[in-house]
Formats: C-alpha cells, structure tokens, sequence
C-alpha cells in the first residue's frame, strides 16, 4: 500500500499525510509541482520530527508517476466517485491517490485511475479535508489487507 499526492496545494496537509505515512509505514509520493516550498514551515509543523522517518519520494511529473508505476493499481479518492470506499475491495499493492485540495485532478487523471471511490457525505457537503479523507480510506484499506504488526 502506497499514497500519492497529485500537485498539492497545502503544506500542513502534506506534512500530516508524510506524518500519516512514517506512522503506518507507508511510502508517500508527491506528484509535483506542489504548491508550496520544500522547505515550507507549515510542512514541517505538521509532519513533525516524522518527516525524517517519512519514505517519501518526489516525482517531478504525473507521466513520470505513472511510468514509475504502469505495475500497480490507481485507486482515485475523488467527490466524482461512485463507489463508496467502505464497498470498495483493497489490495496490498494499491496507490491511494488523493488529488490538490483546490481542483482535484485533471480528467486525464480521472481516466487513468483504475478505481475511483469517494466517502460518502451529506447532501450539500463538498469535501472533507484531504489528509482527514486519506487517514479514512487508509485506515479500511489496512483493515482489509491486514495492517502490519508494529512491536
């Protein structure tokens, strides 16, 4: 299980994912640009110390990503879904792609998505925060496949 940002927008929401991700041991990418420095201060006070426990890799384009990862399913979080997340079957390969907090992904990510899921919400709700709505969708998919033993 891997999560991918597509050209995020927030550094805080970054930096909680990468903190999300060194926790759970997962790998994180970010799919550039972001819209926020490196070295950004709001990255650093949310991820943490845990950014230097982080396994996060940048990758300088989306053709990039998806070259780097033609072998592994895409699984889209996006409002556009039709497949709730809670219905939906993980597997331990999976990449959790959560688009920018501002316009989500392109179509052309869309179509290249393998699975789009989405959480359910209220009628008249847009969107949870996206490092909230990855915490979720990680969460179940670690409950299906069998999250690690941490001891």
């Amino acid at each position: 299980m891997e999560i991918a940002l597509y050209q995020p927008d927030i550094a805080g929401n970054a930096g909680t994912i990468a903190r999300l991700c060194a926790c759970l041991g997962l790998k994180l990418t970010i799919i550039e640009p972001a819209g926020f420095l490196w070295d950004d201060s709001r990255l650093r006070r949310a991820g943490m110390d845990y950014l230097d426990m982080a396994a996060i890799i940048r990758s300088p384009s989306w053709e990039d990503f998806t070259e780097k990862h033609r072998n592994h399913r895409l699984v889209l979080l996006t409002t556009k879904g039709t497949q709730g997340y809670l219905d939906f079957r993980f597997e331990p390969d999976d990449i959790l792609l959560l688009g920018r907090e501002s316009s989500g992904v392109t179509d052309e990510v869309h179509e290249k998505a393998d699975a789009r899921i989405t959480i359910p919400m209220q009628k008249g709700a847009r969107s949870l925060n996206v490092a909230l709505a990855c915490a979720m969708v990680t969460g179940e998919a670690l409950r299906q496949i069998g999250s690690p033993d941490f001891k």
